[in-house]
């Protein structure tokens, strides 16, 4: 009975919070619009095969390249005759995709890592730190390109590359959480319980240490949104005819006086998902500052 009620009250106070989470989150007039944003742009991308065949993003046309946008081409044609919208909306998909995989990998990497060398420290903090320091020595950008080129650019390596690339921004991070948590006299408590040191991280520390790694995470995703942008302008992304917006933009680079429509749609696209991602981010760093509870 008694350790029922202590369920049913945990339960409440998750539901309490969550609900004050939401109440500060919604104060924040960008961080709701960057949410519907989102929200539209994923509903689009999970219809695409039913607004727009994928076919039409790769089924080359050279009787209708280059057409302005119109009613039966909205956002226009590109170069092979293939329609912009169709490939923009297919394109989202591998873009989006690779940018949400990318950050949940480098995430449980990070921070995995930034936990066992806060909460051990000694030589298992030196070696992860020294080891880091490694990886940081090399900017991401020029780390992602020189990965990629070495394996191949296909999903798998452009999600390895970007994983490799993004996981030292948690591994500090949580480091610092760590060594603070660590102290506290609930994680004393859990020891003196004879709980294992991987249960004490994983019940206790990164629970607590959450808010924060959720808040990075969200911005990171904006980040690799432009990262992996720019891997595939440089020819580093999902090998052609696959869609893509880094591509798209790279392909229509020749055509930025005759053709504009095939430069500024692709840019509407990460620009609106990534500023989206971004507003969310900044909400979430505002409703789960502890120091914000207005």
């Amino acid at each position: 009975m008694e350790h029922a009620e202590t369920t049913n009250r945990e339960i409440f106070k998750k539901q309490s919070q969550t609900k004050e989470i939401w109440r500060r989150f919604k104060k924040s007039k960008g961080a709701v619009l960057g949410l519907i944003m989102l929200t539209i742009i994923i509903v689009i991308l999970l219809l695409a095969d039913v607004i727009a065949p994928y076919e039409t993003a790769t089924k080359q046309q050279l009787k209708i390249k280059l057409q302005p946008p119109s009613s039966e081409h909205i956002m226009g044609t590109d170069s092979y005759g293939r329609d912009v919208f169709a490939r923009i909306i297919h394109g989202g998909r591998t873009s989006l995709t690779i940018a949400i995989l990318a950050t949940m990998t480098s995430c449980i990497v990070g921070s995995s890592l930034g936990a066992i060398a806060g909460y051990f420290g000694g030589k298992v903090d030196s070696i992860i730190m020294r080891s880091l320091d490694v990886f940081m020595s090399v900017p991401d950008i020029l780390f992602t390109m020189a990965v990629v080129f070495a394996l191949g650019a296909n999903f798998v390596n452009l999600l390895i590359a970007l994983t490799l690339a993004y996981f030292t921004n948690y591994v500090r991070l949580v480091r610092s959480q760590v060594l603070n948590l660590s102290e506290q006299d609930y994680v004393e408590a859990a020891r003196a319980g004879g709980s294992g040191s991987a249960r004490i991280i994983i019940s206790h520390i990164l629970p607590n240490a959450m808010g924060v790694i959720i808040v990075n995470t969200t911005l990171n995703v904006a980040k690799i949104i432009l990262y992996q942008s720019t891997l595939s302008f440089l020819g580093l992304g999902m090998p052609p005819p696959a869609p893509e917006w880094g591509l798209m933009l790279s392909e229509a680079r020749e055509f930025m006086r005759t053709a504009p429509h095939l430069l500024l749609f692709p840019s509407l696209a990460i620009v609106l998902s990534a500023c989206s991602v971004n507003l969310i981010g900044d909400g979430l760093r505002d409703a789960l500052d502890p120091h914000l509870k207005s």
